[in-house]
């Protein structure tokens, strides 16, 4: 099969033509079809999150179709549809898995970081972590669901029941949890990076009530804040927009430090508080409400021999929505 691999923190990933890998008892082998490339993966491939598999295959976002199975695979039959996410295996024991908090398992690996992911034709996942997709999208369509659009939901939860929420970063995350916010009746105060009129515009197309600059004031104080940007500075910009009692969500898996701010901006019982991961049954119900809302994925795609294209575009704020690898 070919597939891109990342040598080393920093490195331009490279194409290889290597083995098929071969699915164990509990794993299925995937065809792949499509694999988004998440700002995580930047993180991965920057160095920004340590100790990477070695010669890794990035990618966390996987949308493929069983073509062999493990002897104990029974959830899943030859040419179904599945979703690989970020959350690849958890020990299924400690204290986090036996409360339903999977996600933050000690001991848990993850697809395209400490698993091989999805940069590849074909890749092999524990049939207990993948996710029978919907028949609404298209293989390109669907695959942001599978982590931009859970981390998003779950950040959305975490968010509580605000009626005005900001929304810091309007990436692949921002445009799909804008939407499920919006059909819940939510009012969105959009934030880009200064200059970013293209993506002001994006925001004003899914219908936020206002959209501006990180370092602007929103038209009123909002109840909530999302920050998908992984810039530390914006956590004290948010709390100081934030009414009393509200919350500034941290839905990144790496931000830069966090500057002080006095104890004023977060007395009045604001929090301040981190997203980590995701579960199964994040999965499961995010997969169910996205179709029923209406919920829709705007994507650029790219071959898979173009992933560091795609990789470069997305660092640099190149790409409108998400960005895809699609296989031949």
């Amino acid at each position: 099969m070919r597939a891109m691999i990342l040598d080393a923190a920093g490195s331009r990933l490279r194409e290889v033509d290597m083995p098929r890998p071969v699915p164990g008892a509990d794993d299925v082998l995937l065809k792949v079809s499509a694999c988004g490339v998440c700002r995580t993966d930047l993180h991965v491939i920057d160095g920004e999150l340590p100790q990477p598999k070695h010669l890794l295959i990035p990618g966390h976002e996987i949308v493929g179709v069983v073509v062999d199975k493990g002897a104990q695979v029974e959830r899943f039959a030859i040419g179904q549809r599945l979703g690989v996410p970020w959350l690849g295996r958890t020990c299924g024991h400690c204290r986090y898995c036996a409360s339903g908090r999977e996600n933050l398992c000690g001991e848990a690996l993850f697809t395209g970081y400490t698993l091989d992911g999805g940069y590849a034709e074909y890749t092999v996942a524990d049939q207990r972590y993948c996710l029978p997709l919907p028949d609404r999208y298209t293989d390109a369509e669907i695959a942001p669901l599978l982590c931009a659009g859970l981390i998003g939901y779950r950040a959305l939860i975490a968010a509580g029941d605000a009626e005005r929420l900001g929304i810091y970063g309007f990436g692949a995350a921002a445009h799909i949890i804008a939407q499920v916010a919006r059909a819940q009746g939510r009012k969105i105060f959009a934030f880009t990076k200064p200059g970013d009129v293209a993506g002001q515009a994006f925001a004003a197309e899914l219908d936020a009530a206002w959209a501006g600059d990180s370092t602007a004031a929103p038209p009123e104080e909002m109840d909530a804040a999302i920050i998908f940007a992984p810039v530390g500075a914006l956590v004290p910009q948010a709390l100081r927009h934030t009414a009393r009692g509200g919350t500034v969500v941290c839905a990144g898996i790496h931000m830069s430090d966090i500057p002080q701010f006095p104890y004023a901006m977060l007395w009045g019982e604001r929090v301040v508080r981190s997203v980590a991961n995701l579960t199964r049954r994040d999965g499961e119900e995010f997969l169910d409400l996205a179709p029923r809302l209406g919920i829709r994925t705007e994507v650029e795609t790219f071959p898979l021999e173009s992933a560091n294209e795609a990789v470069d575009r997305l660092r640099q704020g190149r790409i409108r929505g998400a960005a895809v690898l699609v296989m031949d």
